[in-house]
């Protein structure tokens, strides 16, 4: 069966994702690097010794057999690096895992996937912009990714089990257990929309090393990755440099500069591994995803707002116009630059119009 072959070039001693590929492409697929010899193995780049003499070890066939046993059992699916069900964006990423273990029924390669991390240790405001946040990505039809971790990744999980979003849990262990355990119930709501995936083999515990590759699966799956709340050495940090190096977008929501547990999101916007967003708007204008058109009476009841008759003025320009440029609104307003910039910028914090790129701005 290939897949006992599969399953055995991961649980080979000294062999990671990179020297797997490695192999995988000097001899064509799993099955053969079991059957080539000492001579023809140590030829493969990263491959001494050692590594040859585990492979042609009967240990790693044997420890193959039983963990094929487990998945052929519980109804775990693998997901082969060279397989057309293997997702699609992590197989993109220089360090993406040979082979995977899902339970679940979410479609890994969905149109949009978004990654949402964040500190074990939430606040009240990280709970809420979780809330906010995944509430709004429904209308998006987005498969919502995290760790099954206390906090903001549970809330996003939890969440999206309440809005009938498909969302899956990325673990660091086995998929014979749960951690943390308290999580078991919201585990067993996510495989009816949703799922379990891991790279690691039953018996595995949920050991501290395990959390960071757990967290490149994590970045390596989505589109965007969502910092909610991060201490600066919180893992959700480590997730975000991931996605960074995977040249996958980042956004992290601002915080107070006093609040530790937005250190790490103030520090990734600080430094430009992230971009500022405050909701679903930013999301969707930096993903590019089209909006649905607002219909006409909602864009009236815009204009109803208790607004100054020249605020008014200029949000009706933009309703008939669309997306005009802060000159074009200056001159066909009839007001000078600086009263308009006052004007431009009560609308936006009122949520009547919003700034686009190259001073443009549109009616919400």
């Amino acid at each position: 069966m290939p897949s006992l072959y599969e399953i055995a070039l991961t649980l080979i001693p000294g062999v990671g994702a990179v020297t797997a590929r490695n192999l995988l492409e000097y001899f064509g697929d799993a099955e053969a690097v079991f059957k080539a010899g000492h001579s023809r193995l140590t030829a493969v780049p990263g491959v001494g010794n050692k590594t040859a003499t585990g492979i042609l070890s009967k240990d790693v066939l044997l420890r193959a057999e039983k963990e094929l046993t487990f998945v052929d059992k519980y109804k775990i699916r693998i997901l082969f690096y060279t397989s057309e069900e293997y997702p699609a964006r992590l197989r993109n990423c220089y360090d993406a895992p040979v082979l995977l273990y899902y339970k679940g029924n979410a479609d890994l390669n969905s149109r949009r996937v978004i990654s949402i991390v964040g500190t074990r240790n939430a606040t009240s405001y990280g709970k809420e912009l979780t809330q906010q946040l995944v509430e709004a990505l429904k209308q998006h039809d987005v498969l919502i990714i995290s760790g099954l971790a206390y906090g903001i990744d549970g809330i996003a999980h939890r969440e999206s089990v309440k809005n009938s979003i498909p969302t899956v849990g990325v673990v660091g262990h086995g998929l014979d257990r749960i951690y943390p355990a308290q999580h078991r119930p919201l585990a067993e709501k996510m495989l009816n929309n949703g799922g379990l995936l891991t790279e690691f083999p039953s018996g595995t515990n949920p050991d501290r090393e395990n959390f960071p590759k757990r967290n490149r699966i994590v970045a390596g799956l989505a589109d965007a990755t969502i910092i909610v709340e991060a201490a600066v050495n919180g893992g959700a940090l480590i997730t975000a440099e991931l996605a960074n190096s995977y040249d996958r977008d980042v956004f992290a929501f601002p915080g107070r500069v006093n609040d530790e547990f937005s250190s790490g999101c103030n520090y990734l916007i600080k430094t430009n591994r992230a971009h500022l967003i405050t909701g679903i708007r930013d999301v969707e204008y930096l993903m590019g995803w089209e909006v649905k058109s607002i219909p006409e009476e909602k864009k009236q009841l815009s204009l109803s707002l208790n607004l100054s008759a020249e605020e008014k003025k200029v949000a009706e320009i933009l309703s008939v116009r669309g997306s005009v440029s802060v000159d074009e609104l200056a001159l066909e307003a009839g007001l000078p630059q600086s009263k308009l910039a006052v004007l431009l910028l009560s609308l936006e914090m009122q949520g009547v119009i919003a700034a686009l790129p190259g001073k443009i701005y549109r009616l919400v």
